[in-house]
């Protein structure tokens, strides 16, 4: 007990010198002489049961010991990340390594509690058998257990209200709710240069008008360029034939001359699917009003993806969703050939083109017209595949940029992304590495990730025009390398390369070079599976990257955000995972449960008796 008592001196007199006294040459006094306390209680501790003769006092001795010297090495691990460290050393280790530094700093009092907690209680359980004949060393262990488990209960504790209090996130689990309105919706309506005025048609007993009445509420109170009136059509004929609304159930958004209407239902039961993506289509109505109709060019004529399902030519995944995102976000969608004028100059009506996986190259008037539209203020979003074999220079030289047609593997998976099944596999990259980009502003705020299925690596030209600004907002892990062999194994040999791989490239021309250009911006993926249905219908790090490369292309940055839904996304499963769950389910659950009974009915001992005895 009194080399324990030595230990919480020396502790207290640390303590003391660390978070008391400011004096420096006292600080260093106090803590000195407690950590010599503590090293002489360590030491004298280890000798002690060092010169007992093997039995139960020399167990007890050796875990005393044990559990006492956590106490130095939790001021060990303390001074390492403190500023005693920095002035023996003359560097911080915050500064040199931060993560090392972080972790020492939740390691220490960890360290302290086990100690303290374990010793105190078997220090406790030693001294209440002083006076017995023989030492129970049974009792004594069991204390050290209980011991044990109290300061693991106490660092799992502080561990949860530590993250608790870090990532303080509210959540509705309810199996109804309607979407709230999310930041990308907020925005636009901030954005807007006069109100927004919202009409909500609903008799005065629908309990569907609290839910479009709740959201509407929230929207308003997050903006002033919005203004709610309720209205029931029996009571106001001539208001609802002013605003050409035909019966309750409608809300209608009006903005200067122009009128949207959607139709909601007055029963929540029938109108749940509209209720639970309000928000998306709030926002797709409001972008009706307010501003005007754009159009967009999708190039054809170079084996482009196509959005036709039907179409028998391309056997690749359809961009049905990516066709469908534009139209909502009020943009009228054409297609662009040499017929219709690509060879020769670029529509003056084009708010932006893309280039949507081609897999033949462009004539040189094709690409004349395209870097001419670039150089006059386009916006062009392209989307190119390593399995062209093409480098595309005409598109990309213009750009200041190089594709270099080799799909880009990786072995590891990312923090969300397993590592890939098998070799084929490894082309399929994951990564959450980004840039601060106003293209990833928000993937850079959020736990997403980016998929690209054999994407081809994007590099800066050595030379390019001076008054280009190339940033590349999505890169690969540092350990992928681009597979020049096609074998998905690393092979310096041959050229292959291990970095971190520019994926996607937002390209900006911020000071024109002449009077005749104007400022150019464009977003090159080095995949166009990356916005494919098969990837856009599940992975939301890509549907951001599309939504939010949109907004950036056309200067609408400042809209960009989260929409937020409430619509069930169905659950697939693969043929595999079919099989291993029928099975798991069939065989492996009913053998463990038999297997656990087996092993329990053995463990089961037979009752002793005066008979056995006997």
């Amino acid at each position: 007990m009194q080399l324990s008592l030595l230990i919480a001196v020396g502790l207290m007199l640390a303590w003391v010198g660390e978070r008391i006294v400011e004096a420096p040459n006292a600080r260093y006094a106090l803590t000195g002489v407690g950590a010599l306390l503590i090293v002489a209680s360590t030491v004298l501790r280890i000798l002690r049961f060092t010169r007992e003769e093997e039995g139960p006092l020399a167990r007890v001795q050796r875990n005393l010991a044990f559990f006492g010297s956590l106490s130095l090495m939790a001021l060990m691990l303390y001074a390492l990340q403190s500023d005693i460290y920095t002035k023996l050393t003359g560097a911080s280790l915050v500064s040199g390594y931060p993560l090392l530094a972080g972790a020492l700093s939740v390691l220490w009092p960890a360290v302290l509690v086990i100690s303290l907690l374990t010793t105190l209680l078997m220090e406790l359980s030693f001294a209440s058998m002083v006076k017995a004949p023989t030492l129970e060393d049974g009792r004594i262990t069991e204390a050290m257990l209980s011991g044990l488990g109290i300061a693991f209960a106490f660092i799992f504790a502080f561990s949860v209200q530590y993250v608790a209090t870090e990532r303080d996130v509210k959540g509705d689990f309810s199996y109804f709710r309607v979407a709230k309105a999310g930041d990308a919706t907020q925005k636009l309506v901030a954005s807007f240069d006069e109100p927004l005025e919202v009409y909500l048609f609903f008799p005065p007993a629908s309990d569907a008008a609290e839910a479009v009445a709740g959201y509407f509420k929230d929207l308003e109170g997050a903006t002033k360029m919005l203004k709610v009136t309720r209205l029931d059509h029996a009571l106001e004929p001539v208001k609802a034939k002013e605003l050409g609304v035909s019966g309750n159930g409608t809300v209608l958004l009006k903005k200067g001359g122009r009128k949207e209407s959607i139709f909601i239902g007055t029963e929540v039961e029938k109108a749940r699917t509209q209720l639970r993506g309000l928000d998306a289509e709030v926002q797709k109505r409001m972008l009706q009003v307010a501003k005007s109709r754009r159009t967009v060019y999708l190039t054809a004529g170079h084996g482009e993806r196509s959005q036709d399902p039907t179409n028998g030519m391309d056997q690749r995944a359809t961009i049905e969703i990516l066709y469908k995102t534009l139209q909502d976000q009020n943009f009228e969608v054409r297609t662009l050939t040499t017929a219709e004028g690509l060879g020769n100059e670029i529509p003056k009506d084009a708010a932006a083109v893309f280039i949507l996986g081609p897999s033949r190259s462009f004539s040189v008037p094709e690409a004349a017209s395209i870097e001419a539209y670039a150089k006059r203020g386009g916006r062009l979003f392209i989307a190119l595949d390593p399995e062209s074999a093409l480098p595309f220079d005409e598109l990309m030289t213009p750009l200041g940029l190089s594709f270099k047609p080799q799909a880009i593997a990786q072995e590891k998976g990312t923090a969300n992304v397993r590592p890939p099944p098998g070799l084929g596999d490894r082309i399929n990259i994951g990564t959450r590495t980004f840039s601060s980009h106003p293209v990833v502003t928000y993937l850079g705020r959020s736990n997403v990730w980016v998929l690209m299925l054999g994407a081809g690596g994007l590099e800066e030209l050595p030379k390019h025009p001076a008054d280009l600004t190339i940033d590349f907002a999505v890169r690969s892990l540092p350990e992928s390398w681009n597979d020049a062999s096609g074998n998905f194994e690393f092979d310096p040999s041959l050229g292959e390369t291990k970095k971190s791989w520019g994926v996607v490239a937002a390209v900006e021309r911020r000071a024109p070079s002449a009077k005749n250009e104007d400022a150019m911006r464009a977003l090159v993926l080095g995949d166009s599976d990356a916005v494919a249905d098969v990837v856009l219908q599940q992975l939301p790090g890509n549907q951001y990257l599309v939504v939010d490369g949109f907004k950036w292309l056309l200067g609408d940055e400042q809209l960009s955000g989260v929409t937020n839904t409430e619509v069930d996304v169905p659950l697939s499963r693969t043929r595999q995972q079919d099989t291993a769950t029928f099975y798991a389910t069939t065989f492996l659950a009913p053998l463990a449960v038999i297997g656990f009974g087996f092993l329990a009915r053995r463990r089961v001992k037979k009752p002793v008796t005066r008979e056995n005895k006997s």
